[in-house]
């Protein structure tokens, strides 16, 4: 683990060093406030900061009071180290948001103690914060394929309509569907069909662009977010992923599986959220065209265009 350690007292800070090098942790030296201010805000800040309450430049006190205030994420614990003992100075110190407070001479012992209670507070922090992540990804993720889900994919759409109507980008979508995927969980079980229908997800998001958007909205459909893109760019993207997705057969371990997809394209050209359910509709409509078709294809439909008195 890093620490700061911000002294300016060379006795002290030559005592911080030792003990806490030999105890392990990784040292970040700071001479005064204004220094140790600026490793706090740095990209790879340490997680743990022993700070002397007088220094040149930036106090201790001051510090821990512009730390709070800007709300650090991930969380940095803070150990004041001072000669002032009052009973107002220990107040005035844990309300500019100090965690704890070490009067001089210290104690190596107790320095120790603390700074292990630190280390404690940070590690869980970092659990909470990793089990948050976990939450958020299982609200927001298909978890078979590890892509949006539907409601996750629709409020990307959303936001890529409101996008677009400030910007008066276009707003391109793609719907997926599988070719005959009811004759793979038919004929060899959902396991096998599951494996294949991960496959057919990663090919499809291995081929859009790095700001594409791609979600599974059930079964084997899938919706495609494309920012940007008009109907002939959007067309020629859906094509190539077509492409993808048939060059090669899909193996199950002893199986292998000749794979296509439909896709059903739609844009508006000024868009705006309430779009949203008639711009699906075309992109399903599109799809269905190209399901009858023969599937294997791609088709669109025309541009969404909104009524006289709308565009007034």
């Amino acid at each position: 683990m890093r620490i700061l350690v911000a002294e300016d007292e060379i006795t002290y800070r030559h005592m911080l060093r030792t003990l806490l090098t030999k105890w392990g942790y990784e040292i970040v030296m700071a001479g005064d406030g204004l220094e140790a201010w600026e490793a706090l805000r740095s990209e790879d800040r340490p997680r743990l900061a022993i700070l002397d309450w007088m220094m040149p430049g930036m106090d201790g006190v001051d510090i821990c009071r512009a730390i709070r205030q800007g709300k650090s994420d991930p969380y940095i614990y803070l150990l004041l180290l001072t000669s002032r003992d009052q009973k107002q100075d220990v107040v005035q110190g844990f309300e500019a948001g100090a965690d704890d407070y070490l009067i001089k001479p210290f104690d190596p012992h107790e320095l120790r103690a603390r700074v292990h209670a630190g280390e404690r507070i940070v590690e869980l922090q970092d659990r909470l914060i990793r089990a948050q992540e976990a939450l958020r990804e299982q609200a927001t993720h298909d978890p078979l394929t590890g892509l949006l889900n539907r409601r996750a994919c629709l409020d990307s759409l959303l936001a890529e309509l409101s996008r677009g109507g400030r910007t008066g980008s276009p707003a391109c979508i793609g719907m997926v569907d599988i070719d005959s995927f009811k004759r793979v969980n038919d004929a060899h079980g959902h396991l096998i069909g599951d494996e294949v229908l991960c496959e057919v997800a990663r090919r499809m998001q291995d081929s859009l662009r790095r700001y594409d958007v791609i979600g599974r909205l059930g079964g084997e459909e899938f919706l495609l977010v494309l920012p940007g893109c008009s109907i002939e760019e959007g067309v020629k993207l859906a094509e190539r992923i077509c492409h993808v997705v048939c060059s090669e057969p899909v193996k199950v371990k002893n199986w292998s599986f000749a794979v296509s997809i439909s896709l059903g394209v739609a844009v508006a050209n000024q868009p705006a959220p309430g779009d949203m359910e008639a711009l699906l509709g075309s992109a399903d409509a599109a799809l269905y065209r190209a399901k009858g078709a023969g599937r294997n294809r791609v088709e669109f439909s025309t541009q969404l265009r909104r009524p006289s008195s709308e565009a007034e």
